[in-house]
């Protein structure tokens, strides 16, 4: 029996943090074993707010897929290419914005959120504006039959569904697919200052960091301000660095940092430490093939063209079918 059809993308505007990878990439990888997908380097996207320092997604978009293959996306199960060297995407974002009423972007309930995370940049464009159109045109281009999305990107998958019915309903039943979603766990990654992981909020923990650097950067983090000495106890809920030992540390471990903690037989920098040895188990394979990646660009340059390939097979039968119905065959 065939396997159902998933797409997925990410912007390359930056590093992926560790936010990333317990959201998106680990379950970009379980999902490998069950569905056919296609992953791609939303850099069209990126430039939507990158649009004055295009450099960033130029720079951003061959590391992304480096960190991509070293964390376990197979380029044998799954299809990875850029999303700008399939042109039509581009035409297909242009099709259905001629469809789309004005009054449905506006309605959306993350357009607002961005413009906020992102108010240090000048997004009153019509590309942020219709981003959501160009995210449906992805979609839609290989007949996904889902998209892992966590529950606060429903709306956004509920926008492309509606677009997908008014296309149909204009040109035809059963030309465009509707896609339905795969509810994905999305875990709170708190950052450094116990905020959001983010790259704007300058809080994050990347993948790729040094040994040194994430040392570095855990040894700097905040703990429960209650603790003011060693003697002093404390509660792990009040503190931003425990949140990670849910992530990467092991149950009767944590039961046990939990009790040093609120007893104050355990002090901050020897928790921070177990921490230290666990992100670096867990992230030390990731930084081994990064580093085999780097060393061998040829080898990504091979895997996104191979990708782009098999994309363009798959997007060019959908647009003839879209342009067929829209009376555009020449």
């Amino acid at each position: 029996m065939d396997r159902k059809r998933i797409v997925s993308g990410i912007r390359p505007t930056g590093d992926l943090h560790l936010g990333h990878y317990l959201g998106v990439l680990k379950n970009w990888v379980g999902l490998q074993d069950e569905y056919q997908c296609f992953y791609f380097v939303a850099d069209w996207h990126a430039l939507t707010s990158e649009y004055r320092d295009p450099g960033i997604i130029e720079k951003s978009a061959r590391e992304m897929v480096i960190i991509w293959l070293s964390v376990g996306i197979d380029p044998e199960r799954s299809i990875l290419f850029r999303q700008s060297h399939i042109k039509s995407h581009a035409e297909l974002f242009l099709l259905l914005s001629m469809i789309t009423p004005l009054s449905w972007l506006e309605r959306n309930p993350t357009y607002k959120e961005m413009r906020e995370e992102l108010k240090g940049k000048d997004l009153g464009t019509f590309g942020f504006l219709g981003y959501p159109v160009l995210q449906a045109s992805d979609i839609v281009i290989y007949s996904a039959d889902q998209v892992p999305i966590g529950e606060d990107q429903l709306p956004h998958l509920e926008l492309t569904r509606e677009i997908v019915r008014r296309f149909n309903f204009l040109y035809g039943e059963g030309i465009l697919k509707e896609p339905k979603e795969i509810l994905t766990e999305a875990p709170k990654v708190p950052g450094l200052d116990g905020r959001k992981m983010s790259k704007s909020y300058d809080n994050a923990i990347f993948i790729s960091e040094t040994p040194e650097t994430l040392k570095l950067k855990v040894m700097q983090m905040l703990t429960d301000i209650k603790r003011k000495t060693r003697k002093d106890p404390g509660e792990p809920g009040d503190c931003n660095l425990y949140p990670f030992h849910t992530f990467f540390t092991d149950e009767e471990t944590r039961a046990e940092i939990e009790l040093g903690c609120r007893t104050a037989s355990l002090g901050c920098v020897d928790c921070k430490h177990i921490l230290i040895r666990n992100l670096t188990g867990e992230l030390q394979p990731v930084w081994e093939k990064v580093d085999y990646y780097r060393k061998h660009a040829s080898v990504v340059d091979d895997i996104l063209a191979q990708g782009a390939a098999k994309a363009v097979m798959e997007s060019d039968s959908t647009m003839t079918r879209v342009r067929s119905a829209m009376q555009l065959v020449t």
